[in-house]
This record gives C-alpha cells, structure tokens and sequence, in this order.
C-alpha cells in the first residue's frame, strides 16, 4: 500500500489565504475609497473649493449630471468631469 499524499483541497489552502489577505488589504480598502470619492462628487454644490486631478484649483460655478463649471481665475471658467476631481478643499459655508 502507498502513502497518500496531502489532500487536494489542502494544496488550496495557501491560495485561498492569499486572495484573503488580499481581499482586506487592497479591495475593500479601495471600494471603500471610491464609495467615498463617489459620495463627494455626488454632494458637490455651487462656491465648493476643489482640486481636480490634474491640480487645477478652482470653484464650482455649477454642476451639471456628469460636468461641473469650475472658475478658476478671474474671467477664466472650465467645464471638467465630475470624475476628475481629485478632492474637495473646502465645502461651501464652511
């Protein structure tokens, strides 16, 4: 009779463990992340300071479905993606 060796299922088990580690350290973290970049772009009103992700600093002028207007000099206003800002500086009233 031979020996048997370890079972199948056992030689996943180090995989399954890595995708865990993986899934708490990077995934979850990062889906917290753009829920949360989701939501600020989402709240974005009139007079917000913001930073897009190119660092143009700026303030919204309007917001439009997936545009804002952003002034961002004297007389100088720009029509970006709302999915391009990076950042919310300082929040109207605030």
């Amino acid at each position: 009779m031979q020996p048997q060796g370890p079972s199948p299922l056992l030689s996943l088990l180090p995989l399954v463990f890595i995708f865990v580690i993986f899934y708490f350290m990077l995934i979850k973290p990062q889906r917290a992340k753009e829920k949360e970049h989701q939501a600020m772009v989402n709240g974005l009103n009139k007079n917000d300071e913001i930073v897009t992700t190119g660092g143009l600093h700026g303030t919204v002028v309007s917001v439009k479905d997936t545009t804002v207007i952003v002034r961002i000099d004297d007389n100088v206003k720009a029509e970006i993606e709302k999915n391009c800002i990076a950042f919310l500086k300082k929040k109207q009233g605030t």
